[in-house]
C-alpha cells in the first residue's frame, strides 16, 4: 500500500514539474501572430491551388500581411472583388489585375487530324505523353486523355466527344491554373478575358515546319507569317514555326483572323462578319443610261439585196431568236425570186 502511493505521488509530482517547466518555456519562445492573417485567410476562396505563387490561401494571407505595398500578391481565383476586400482590411493599395481564363490552344479535333496509330495502355495524358508522340503525327497536339478535367476542382472543363478536346466552361472557369500544371504538352494557357469575353489567339502550338504540320492536321499554323504582316500592333509574333498574340497587346482588329490560311487564329465571341456588298458609282451608271436611251435604235438584222447571199444577223440577238429570223428572211428571198 504504501509503495502504490509513493508511485503515484512520485509521478504527479514529475507530472506538474514538468507542466511548470513547459509553460514557462512556451511563454518564453512563443511566437507572436497578426490577428489579422486569420482575417485575410476568411476573405479567400479556400482553392489552395497554388496558383497566386504561395502554399495555399494561408500562405497567400501571411505575405498579404507582411508585405509593404502587395507587389506580386493577387489571388487570381477570388478576382478584383476578393483583393478589394482585402485592401479594406489590410489599408493596403492593391493592384488589380484583368481577369483571365483558361485557353485550349489545340485545332486537333477528329475531322482535322486523323489517327494513325492506338495506344493500348492506361488512359493518362502524361504517361502517353512519356513514352511516345500521341496516336496523330502531331507531337505537339492534345492527347485527349482528360488529365485537364481531372484535375480541375471546379467542373470547368470537359472532353468534346465529338472533337477530342477539352472544352472550358467560362462561367465555372477562376482561372486557378490546375489545368495547365496537368497539360503534359502546354497547350493550355491562361490568357485575358477580353473585353466583353471576347478573344483571339493562335489555337496551335505545333513547331513542325509548314508542310509537316500541315499533313498531320489540316488547321495547324504552317509559319507563313501572314498574320504577323497583318498586324498593325506588333501583337503577333513567329517563333519557332508557330504564331503568338500577346494578348497584353492585342487590340482585337481580327485582321490577322482573316488572312490566316488554314483558320488556326480563333476569334471568341465576337459578332458575325457583315458582308459588305462592293460600291457602285451611281453617277457613273445613271450617265451611262442615258448614252443608251439617246444613241440610236440599230435594227436586228440587215439583209442583203443582192440575191442568192445570206442574211447578215445583229450578234445581239440570241441564238434561237436568231434563227428564227434568219428562216424569216430567207422564205421573203425565196418568195421575191420566184416572182
Amino acid at each position: 500500500m504504501n509503495t502504490l502511493l509513493i508511485t503515484i505521488v512520485s509521478l504527479s509530482a514529475i507530472g506538474l514539474v514538468a507542466a511548470i517547466i513547459l509553460y514557462f518555456v512556451a511563454q518564453k519562445f512563443k511566437v507572436e501572430e497578426d490577428p489579422r492573417i486569420d482575417q485575410v485567410e476568411e476573405l479567400l476562396p479556400g482553392a489552395n491551388c497554388g496558383n497566386c505563387g504561395f502554399p495555399g490561401c494561408r500562405g497567400l494571407a501571411e505575405a498579404s500581411v507582411k508585405s509593404k505595398d502587395m507587389e506580386g500578391i493577387y489571388c487570381p481565383v477570388g478576382g478584383a472583388e476578393t483583393m478589394k476586400k482585402v485592401s479594406a482590411v489590410l489599408g493596403k493599395e492593391v493592384k488589380i489585375e484583368s481577369p483571365k481564363i483558361a485557353v485550349v490552344r489545340c485545332n486537333g479535333s477528329c475531322d482535322n487530324r486523323k489517327k494513325t496509330s492506338v495506344f493500348d495502355g492506361p488512359q493518362s495524358c502524361a504517361i502517353q505523353h512519356s513514352t511516345y508522340i500521341g496516336d496523330t503525327d502531331c507531337a505537339f497536339g492534345c492527347l485527349g486523355c482528360g488529365d485537364c478535367v481531372d484535375a480541375c476542382e471546379f467542373d470547368a472543363i470537359h472532353m468534346n466527344t465529338k472533337t477530342g478536346l477539352p472544352e472550358v466552361n467560362e462561367d465555372k472557369c477562376v482561372s486557378c491554373g490546375a489545368c495547365v500544371t496537368a497539360c503534359p504538352r502546354n497547350i493550355i494557357e491562361l490568357r485575358n478575358k477580353g473585353p466583353k469575353n471576347r478573344r483571339i489567339f493562335v489555337s496551335c502550338v505545333s513547331k513542325d515546319k509548314g508542310g509537316i504540320a500541315r499533313k498531320a492536321c489540316s488547321a495547324a499554323c504552317i509559319g507563313c507569317g501572314k498574320c504577323v504582316k497583318e498586324c498593325p500592333f506588333g501583337a503577333i509574333t513567329l517563333e519557332n514555326n508557330v504564331a503568338y498574340i500577346d494578348f497584353s497587346k492585342c487590340r482585337l482588329c481580327r485582321k490577322c483572323v482573316a488572312v490566316c490560311p488554314t483558320g488556326a487564329i480563333h476569334e471568341v465571341n465576337f459578332p458575325e462578319r457583315k458582308i459588305t456588298q462592293p460600291k457602285i458609282n451611281t453617277a457613273t451608271s445613271t450617265k451611262a443610261k442615258l448614252d443608251d436611251l439617246k444613241s440610236p435604235i440599230k435594227s436586228n438584222i440587215i439583209s442583203s439585196n443582192v440575191e442568192g447571199t445570206s442574211p447578215k444577223v445583229n450578234s445581239k440577238l440570241t441564238p434561237k431568236e436568231t434563227f428564227k429570223t434568219t428562216l424569216k428572211e430567207e422564205k421573203r428571198t425565196e418568195i421575191t425570186s420566184k416572182k
